[in-house]
């Protein structure tokens, strides 16, 4: 069996709030080696840790990030939002994969310099789709990129020439084995998210793939160690 990564979707959300230094400890504490995080700028350009385009879903608050300074947005949040920087200070040597959604180049390049300059540029990944992965590819021709890709079609070799992506990102529901052989004949490393319950995580595993992002560290550690379910867990 190939070695297969253990991501954890915004942290450990299941049992603290997606995308904040408590849910990030959490989950590596219980087994992750690396976190997915979602990164976007306030108003006045700091990257912080944030999935959706408005506070509402998780904050309460009917308010676009982009409209909040970051001064602001601690105070919306009462400091539960981490910027970048924070967020890379408290998991140490660890790993992140920075999500960059709706990302504009202008922002894809703050992102990017950010991380370099706190000196993270080894700790870090970049996942998104092919045009947030050019924009990468720009800022940082060293950067470690997984391009997600929604569809059985292989990318163009321009593209990926382009890009020059270590992985290809795709929807738990695509992958098969015939796709991870494919991606492996051509010199790339498959990763599939987003996979919660045990038959997936197990059928994923037979099927190759390199790297599972998941919302359940805990049922993902225990499929890899072997572990049978609890009774009563989710299969």
């Amino acid at each position: 069996m190939r070695p297969v990564t253990v991501v954890a979707h915004r942290g450990d959300p299941y049992r603290f709030r997606e995308n904040t230094l408590p849910s990030l400890r959490s989950a590596f504490e219980r087994g992750a080696e690396a976190v997915e995080i979602d990164v976007r700028l306030t108003h006045d350009g700091v990257p912080v840790l944030l999935h959706d385009a408005t506070l509402k879903r998780l904050w309460g608050h009917d308010r676009p990030l982009a409209r909040c300074s970051r001064a602001e947005l601690a105070d919306l949040t009462h400091g539960g939002v981490p910027t970048l920087c924070e967020a890379l200070d408290a998991v140490g040597d660890h790993r992140l994969m920075i999500d960059l959604p709706g990302a504009t180049p202008a922002a894809v390049r703050t992102v990017v310099d950010t991380v370099r300059d706190c000196g993270a540029g080894e700790q870090v990944y970049y996942c998104a789709g092919p045009e947030t992965m050019l924009a990468v590819r720009a800022a940082d021709t060293s950067a470690e990129i997984a391009m997600t890709w929604t569809t059985l079609a292989p990318p163009r070799q321009a593209l990926l020439g382009a890009v020059r992506p270590r992985w290809l990102n795709y929807r738990f529901g695509l992958v098969g084995r015939e796709l991870t052989d494919r991606v492996h004949r051509d010199g790339l490393l498959v990763s599939a998210w987003t996979a919660d319950t045990r038959r997936t995580m197990r059928r994923l595993i037979d099927c190759g793939v390199d790297s599972i992002t998941t919302n359940r560290v805990d049922a993902l550690r225990a499929v890899l160690d072997g572990s049978p379910s609890p009774k009563g867990g989710r299969n």
